[in-house]
């Protein structure tokens, strides 16, 4: 009788994320406001510091998520809401046993990753999200066991010999200084109705007309966006151009390399936003959206696939 963990060829690129939330919201914190700040009001309610699609894109760029765990007391942490829903964690309450003991984040973490090594074989890359250097042992483990190891943490708090025993290791600053964002700015709701509507906008206006106290503030946030989207055909082309230079952005950093393989960009789109569809932006095809952009996106016959970079002097989405 054999057992132990079964060991998989990294082909699939199924990426799990195990989060110990605390630990790298705890390090921002005490960067920005001085050594001992989180300890001294952990208990309280957080700030919201943290970024979670800056890492949630990086692990996107790796493969598709199967696994997105955080871990952590949330009772501090409900200015982080938002950001949790929009990136489908699942979230693991972990209470402290007593006022000054550790949430024990840590050890709940190093289990599921085992217990989900072997339970999902398909699983290639285990990323964790921290930098104690109490994960050391959990590294060898999942070496061990043929997967890939990436960790990532802050600059200043990282254990050094955490971060040199996992396969890859990336620095949370790094992540967020390379993360682009879309070039323009959400138009306010008063600019609206600036140009002429089109007739799904003008539709949409009179449907909605006398029903302001029926819609809550999500509704009406989305039908905004409809409406801008409806009256605004550039809005449409330049959310899309933004979407590509961020894909082709993260992908080019993520794997060191200028060129992209043309077959990634799409795939990768798909996975950082799952409804993402050409028509919604006014194409009718993948290819006929990047032919629009050829004067942003240059391309060249690889070796086995076409690859796609960005032309130089194309202007990086703003922070």
């Amino acid at each position: 009788m054999t057992s132990g963990l079964p060991r998989v060829e990294n082909t699939a690129e199924t990426v799990a994320i195990y989060w110990d939330f605390e630990n790298l919201h705890a390090s921002l914190v005490d960067q920005e406001h001085g050594a001992g700040t989180y300890e001294s009001n952990r208990f309280r309610p957080q700030e919201e510091i943290l970024q979670i699609s800056t890492i949630i894109e990086f692990a996107l760029s790796v493969g598709p998520i199967a696994i997105n765990r955080a871990f952590a007391n949330w009772v501090s942490f409900n200015r982080y809401k938002t950001q949790l829903l929009e990136s489908a964690i699942e979230l693991i309450q972990v209470f402290p046993p007593g006022a000054n003991a550790k949430n024990g984040a840590d050890i709940k973490l190093c289990l599921d990753v085992m217990d989900d090594m072997v339970r999902f074989p398909h699983i290639c890359t285990i990323i964790v999200v921290g930098g104690d250097s109490d994960y050391m042992p959990l590294s060898y483990k999942v070496k061990a066991a043929g997967r890939t190891l990436i960790g990532i943490g802050s600059e200043r708090s990282t254990n050094r010999h955490w971060a040199r025993s996992c396969h890859e290791f990336k620095f949370y600053e790094s992540l967020l200084s390379s993360t682009p964002t879309p070039t323009t700015a959400r138009p306010a709701r008063e600019s609206v109705t600036a140009a002429e509507p089109t007739a799904p906008a003008k539709s949409l206006m009179e449907s909605s007309t006398g029903t302001s106290g029926l819609l809550t503030q999500e509704d009406e946030e989305e039908l905004c966006e409809l409406l801008v989207m409806a009256v605004s055909p550039a809005a449409r082309q330049q959310a899309a151009r933004d979407l590509v230079i961020k894909a082709i952005t993260r992908l080019s950093q993520t794997r060191g390399e200028t060129w992209i393989q043309k077959a990634r960009l799409r795939p990768f789109i798909q996975r950082m936003d799952p409804t993402f569809n050409e028509s919604t932006f006014g194409f009718r095809s993948f290819i006929e959206m990047m032919a629009s952009m050829s004067d942003i996106v240059e391309s060249r016959k690889g070796r086995f696939d076409h690859e796609l970079r960005l032309r130089g002097g194309t202007p990086c989405p703003e922070q």
